[in-house]
């Protein structure tokens, strides 16, 4: 019967030739993702002992003989299938991939992991700061990244790295030495409450009056306004269910679940919101969706009523710098100027 120890410290039993076997964990397979068990044997169990203890001592920051030329881009990407995609939402998971291909395999991916040091991390992390946007448009001129983005990028590869300390493929984190910019701090930004109106109004002209008017009286974030259907309305109770977000994932639309369990909820609105909310639904009431896009007659594109929000600062002459998701946050500066409580 196997002589039980620590975690980490394998366990002893006698065999039945009188011999005396430890077993211990030697780190873990990312082809499999099972753990590598290893043994060692001696006559004697205080032999077996301190043979087992030498043979972990020995393992660590060993890697397991067929892993042990890993480059950085493989064991990223095998802990992004492996340890990461499987137990994050769709999007979420989507973003570390994203981080990953275009951020931290360009700059040290074929470096191999045993050999990646803090220097190369810091260097990625400095040359990022400055240089590292993604070019989408001909015109980019800026190539900076927000701190916000350095301080993900090192989120994402510390977790990638831990994870290869933790199967013993590598012997120590070097994101541990690595220095990360401090978070910047910024006001929160909202529509001037004396330009709310005319805001509106533009929106109004605009013929989007419902979408945005459900969005200043809700304060739902932009994927689960954009993702509501006309069964989510209960009129009677004035009230929105919010279960689902729409999302951008590799140029699709893809409809998920909420960024948290939290954001399963009802939402109590106006009875003004309520009306144009039917107003709306009778211009395609075949359509089972909230807000049809007038051009696809499916669901609104994130991007698109961005875009449309963007229009509607213009016309009402409002700081172009307000963002789409301020839209958010100038709800709940008016809720509590009109006394709701937090």
């Amino acid at each position: 019967m196997a002589k039980k120890r620590a975690n980490g410290e394998g366990s002893i039993r006698r065999r039945s030739n009188g011999r005396w076997e430890g077993r211990y964990t030697a780190g873990i397979d990312p082809a499999t993702g099972k753990s590598v068990q290893k043994s060692v044997s001696a006559k004697t169990q205080a032999e077996c002992r301190e043979r087992l203890r030498q043979a972990i001592r020995d393992s660590q920051g060993l890697t397991v003989d067929h892993t042990g030329d890993y480059t950085v881009a493989e064991w990223c990407r095998l802990w992004y299938e492996t340890y990461s995609k499987p137990n994050l939402r769709f999007s979420t998971a989507d973003s570390y991939r994203v981080i990953i291909e275009k951020h931290i395999i360009p700059a040290i991916g074929g470096i191999k992991l045993r050999q990646l040091t803090a220097l190369h991390i810091q260097q990625m992390y400095n040359h990022s700061k400055e240089q590292g946007r993604v070019r989408r448009w001909e015109k980019t001129t800026d190539f900076s990244l927000a701190n916000s983005t350095i301080r993900r990028i090192h989120m994402v590869l510390n977790s990638c790295l831990q994870q290869a300390v933790k199967g013993r493929i590598i012997s120590y984190n070097p994101c541990e030495s690595c220095r990360v910019p401090k978070l910047e701090k910024k006001e929160m930004t909202i529509i001037p409450p004396e330009k709310v109106g005319a805001y509106l109004q533009a929106a109004e002209q605009y013929g989007v009056l419902p979408i945005f008017y459900l969005e200043l009286t809700s304060g739902l974030r932009r994927g689960e306004l954009l993702g509501l259907q006309w069964s989510d309305l209960d009129q009677e109770n004035q009230l929105i269910t919010v279960n689902k977000q729409l999302s951008k994932i590799n140029g699709e639309l893809v409809l998920t679940t909420p960024k948290t369990q939290n954001s399963i909820r009802k939402v109590a609105i106006p009875r003004q919101t309520v009306e144009l909310l039917i107003a709306e639904h009778e211009k395609h009431p075949g359509s089972p969706l909230m807000f049809a896009s007038p051009r696809t007659g499916s669901y609104w594109s994130p991007d698109a009523i961005g875009r449309v929000h963007k229009k509607l600062l213009a016309m009402a002459e409002i700081d172009s710098s307000v963002r789409f998701h301020d839209l958010r946050h100038t709800f709940a500066t008016l809720a509590m100027q009109s006394g709701v409580d937090v």
